[in-house]
């Protein structure tokens, strides 16, 4: 029977926290492998799968209405900070579950009658003239 031949080896790229690639490099040189790609194949050889549980929560999606300008705010701070939009979402969300109660803003069904603030009345012009004649009175005694 004829062996099966096996695949060339093929690049596979993923993201990874700083803190686990500091430890690949630290294994690297502990073991004494020729590079990366060694660690990880050792690693994965060594690891029992059938014990392994995720620790990530169940995930569902969910979908909002966010005004136009917090959107914007929304993407802008997720490029500047190079991060996705749903990590930047629950973070904030994880605040607000730590925050204090705040009271919620009152909500009025329908259309509500905006009352005009009642025009400011200018001061009495006689009691600025009463002050001018006065001050000029005194102006002329000295």
């Amino acid at each position: 029977m004829a062996k099966k031949a096996s695949r060339p080896a093929s690049p596979l790229t993923f993201d990874l926290p700083v803190s686990l690639i500091e430890k690949i490099t630290a294994a690297q040189t502990k073991l004494g492998l020729a590079s990366t790609s060694e660690v990880v194949r050792l690693a994965l050889a060594k690891f029992n799968f059938d014990r392994f549980e995720s620790a990530r929560e169940e995930h569902r999606q969910i979908s909002v209405r966010l005004p136009a300008d917090m959107k914007t705010l929304l993407s802008r701070q997720s490029r500047k900070k190079k991060v996705s939009v749903g990590e930047l979402l629950r973070a904030s969300l994880d605040e607000l579950s730590t925050a204090k109660p705040v009271a919620k803003p009152k909500v009025a069904k329908g259309k509500k009658k905006v009352k005009k603030a009642p025009a400011k009345k200018a001061p009495a012009k006689k009691a600025v003239k009463k002050a001018v004649k006065k001050t000029a009175k005194k102006a002329k005694r000295r």
